[in-house]
């Protein structure tokens, strides 16, 4: 009974971090992601919760540091990212 509540637990609380953030969506969204995915892994592999966290904290950081680079990667030279999310053609000079 416990794992259910405590893998519920993390899900909720990745699922309401990864909204708290305008500006880098894909990092945000691969932490979400491989949170969720690694407190599944874990949970299964051990059968605990304790195994859940861990998981879910390690995929988190990789999750978020594959997210950033594929963000990175979308880029355009000569366009700009604003900080509401949309990309514009840069002002001259940048």
């Amino acid at each position: 009974m416990f794992k259910k509540y405590s893998i519920a637990a993390i899900t909720a609380a990745t699922i309401l971090v990864a909204g708290c953030t305008t500006e880098d969506r894909y990092t945000a969204g691969g932490a979400a992601l491989g949170g969720l995915g690694g407190a599944a892994i874990g949970a299964g592999v051990t059968g605990d919760a304790r195994g859940a966290l861990i998981g879910g904290a390690i995929g988190a950081g990789t999750g978020a540091v594959v997210g950033n680079v594929v963000g990175r990667s979308k880029e355009r030279p000569g366009y700009c990212r604003y900080s509401d999310g949309n990309i514009y053609r840069c002002p001259a000079g940048y």
